[in-house]
């Protein structure tokens, strides 16, 4: 119930120009990104089917193939919208349909590109959009303008492979964000990233102030290729969704969210050497050194549908503009100019 509240009391405002109202209704959830929106794709191809225990992530203590305690941002975001797109490791080989409800194509460590840092057969995040529209060239079609696409990306590009320069990174969402939308997406939610110097993995390997750098430049680029890309495409909905925002307010004020501690993880150790897991994860904001716990996700999954829900939306302004927080503390994003297609 906390959760909802904080994100219920989002107060948009903005006295630069009128406001137009807006309405959401989607077709398809379509999904690329890391280990922040895979719901079981690297745990399929690391063997989770036959031994979860020894997948990645395992299972226990991870739930399902989740990078979380249970149910992730995907999950609760395709249940508010009614939607649950398939696994794209769970479609028959050699097809290129696409399931009524969409595909999440997410990987654990995808790259922001073309690889990814762990499991190197599975593809980055510019890699999942190619494969789905390859899909949609195979079948003569155009994407589902009624569908809502979602594209998160970055953090394994800084945490794991080695990535100082942010340009490179936001080059390639920009580039999966045009490839989607040259393909006929209309509607496209792209998550800024939290402040990586706060994560548990930050202050473990001393990279803080590092990956805090990072973070700040890469969101500052994104903001300002995305103001960037909405003005020469004004038919596409791009609807930003500030995690770093969402983060920094849980960090500094946890008990406002439901959470006792917001900067130890439950889980200690790595994937192939856990060496305890807390008896009360629901008190954590991260349940191992990178990944949020269930909560966390549910809280994103609120953010990003306040975005698309927004009643209310400025005509011009900045990607990542201002909120006011209610009285249960709020996030701040901006859903710039509506063009969803309604039903």
């Amino acid at each position: 119930m906390k959760q909802r509240l904080v994100a219920a009391g989002f107060v948009l405002f903005s006295c630069i120009l009128p406001f137009k109202a807006s309405a959401a209704n989607f077709d398809q959830l379509d999904v690329f990104g890391d280990s922040l929106s895979d719901t079981g794709n690297i745990f399929n191809v690391s063997g989770g089917k036959v031994q979860p225990s020894i997948a990645f992530p395992p299972d226990p203590p991870y739930f399902q193939g989740r990078f979380s305690n249970d149910r992730g941002f995907v999950d609760y975001l395709g249940s508010d919208l009614g939607l649950t797109p398939t696994l794209f490791t769970a479609l028959p080989q050699n097809t290129t349909t696409i399931p009524s409800q969409g595909i999440n194509f997410a990987f654990g460590g995808s790259n922001s590109g073309l690889g990814n840092a762990f499991i190197p057969s599975a593809p980055g995040v510019l890699t999942q959009v190619g494969l789905f529209t390859q899909r949609l060239q195979a079948n003569n079609q155009k994407a589902d303008p009624n569908a809502l696409y979602s594209v998160w990306a970055g953090g394994v590009d800084y945490l794991f492979s080695g990535i100082t320069d942010p340009k490179q990174t936001v080059n390639n969402i920009l580039s999966s964000v045009t490839l989607l939308a040259q393909a006929g997406a209309k509607n496209i939610l792209v998550f800024n990233q939290p402040d990586l110097g706060k994560i548990p993995y930050a202050s473990n390997t001393g990279a803080s102030s590092q990956l805090t750098a990072l973070s700040t430049s890469h969101n500052a680029l994104l903001a300002d290729a995305l103001n960037q890309f909405s003005a020469a495409n004004p038919s596409v909905n791009i609807i930003p969704v500030d995690v770093n925002s969402l983060f920094n307010q849980a960090i500094a004020s946890p008990e406002k969210y439901g959470f006792k501690n917001a900067t130890a993880s439950c889980v200690i150790g790595d994937f192939q050497t856990i060496t305890s897991v807390c008896n009360n994860p629901n008190d954590f904001l991260f349940f191992d050194a990178v990944h949020p716990t269930t909560g966390a996700y549910k809280l994103v999954a609120d953010a990003a549908l306040s975005a698309i829900q927004a009643k209310s939306v400025p005509e011009s302004s900045t990607a990542f503009g201002i909120l006011a927080f209610g009285a249960v503390g709020a996030v701040g994003f901006l859903k710039r100019r509506t063009k969803t297609v309604v039903n």
